[in-house]
């Protein structure tokens, strides 16, 4: 496990250093989508339309901001739990969408997903949505607006702090960490 700095995009050679429990420093362009959000990128996957942004190489953020206060960039931006967008992660992977930040377990498909598409899913620390915050330097709403703390933004971070959970080869932190205490 190593600490490591990443400028987005996220190509595949990034992907590929990158092993679970790493922690990592993001600096550079993150997406930020929660369910509503998904729900309506995969409608307009199935219905052949274009998406808002181009998710080849991103990484989307699974936050629902609070509101900022004044003269702040975005109000407390913690993660969500990431297994709500579990089923529509499998369609954004498939178009070349490389990470993913949130908290908690994903499915057993979306872990197999990950893998056949060489991403990679991150975990921001729950309760850290103040200090979190902080790494993010700039939010512009950029689709669905409608959907107010869920609509989609566009984020730049500096040194976004994360761990990697699951790798490009499925190994899965949550599930490594339980085994060193069934010993």
């Amino acid at each position: 496990m190593k600490e490591i700095n990443i400028n987005t995009p996220l190509t595949l050679d990034k992907v590929k250093n990158l092993k679970a429990g790493d922690r990592v420093y993001i600096t550079g362009t993150l997406y930020t989508a929660r369910d509503a959000a998904h729900k309506r990128l995969v409608e307009s996957i199935k219905e052949g339309k274009e998406l808002p942004f181009d998710v080849k190489n991103s990484i989307i953020y699974y936050v629902g901001p609070s509101p900022s206060k004044p003269g702040e960039v975005i109000g407390s931006a913690g993660p969500t739990t990431s297994y709500r967008m579990d089923d529509y992660t499998k369609d954004l992977l498939n178009l070349g969408l490389k990470g993913m930040i949130g908290k908690g377990k994903r499915s057993e498909d979306v872990v197999k997903s990950i893998v056949k598409n060489k991403a990679v899913y991150f975990a921001a620390i729950g309760g850290a949505a103040a200090l979190i915050s902080k790494s993010i330097k700039s939010s512009e709403i950029i689709a669905y607006d409608d959907l107010a703390t869920e609509a989609i933004r566009k984020l730049y971070v500096k040194d976004f702090p994360a761990i990697v959970v699951v790798d490009s080869e499925g190994n899965n932190l949550y599930n490594i960490e339980v085994q060193k205490y069934k010993k």
